[in-house]
């Protein structure tokens, strides 16, 4: 005899545990990414991803999940919001690593001198992704390091399609008006 198919209240099975690991294993990098974006650096986006994956257990036996990276995904950006305002409330979320910065943006080095110059433009990359207000910074983040589609982001943040596309279009001149100002 298989596993008990059904999750009870509190309980989880067997099944619980194979759909966790196909529902939301492959999307915890794209998950905590973002977190580590939301809320500028790892040691928060690690603390935020984990309570994230702990509401998406509980989740699970709800209803099915038709697109489960874009779920992970507004549940780890509810999660942030949520651990943001009990944290920090009202305060600008900075970070000041580069070396994660250049990981993030998949920066490789040929010569040392190569290495100084990514590590100079990860680091004006991510300062001026962080100066951006979140509204931008997360539809940003969702579309060009998670790859989301404009509707995934829609859904995501609970917006139209045209303020999405808007934020982004914002954003995007933000970023060029900051790292003009950086060269």
């Amino acid at each position: 005899m298989g596993a008990p198919a059904v999750v009870q209240r509190g309980v989880v099975t067997t099944d619980t545990h194979r759909l966790f690991a196909e529902t939301v294993l492959p999307y915890l990098d794209d998950a905590h990414n973002l977190a580590r974006w939301l809320t500028g650096n790892a040691t928060d986006a690690e603390d935020v991803t984990q309570e994230a994956c702990m509401r998406a257990l509980r989740a699970l036996d709800r209803a099915p999940v038709a697109n489960p990276r874009a779920w992970l995904l507004v549940i780890t950006r509810n999660t942030a919001f949520t651990w943001l305002a009990r944290n920090r409330p009202k305060s600008v979320v900075l970070t000041d690593d580069p070396e994660a910065a250049a990981d993030a943006f998949g920066v490789e080095t040929a010569a040392p001198d190569a290495g100084l110059i990514a590590a100079a433009d990860a680091a004006a990359l991510e300062k001026a992704l962080a100066g951006l207000p979140l509204p931008f910074r997360e539809v940003l983040v969702m579309r060009e390091m998670n790859g989301l589609s404009y509707r995934e982001i829609a859904d995501a943040i609970d917006a139209p399609i045209g303020t999405v596309m808007s934020r982004l279009a914002r954003a995007r001149g933000l970023m060029l008006a900051a790292l003009k100002g950086q060269i």
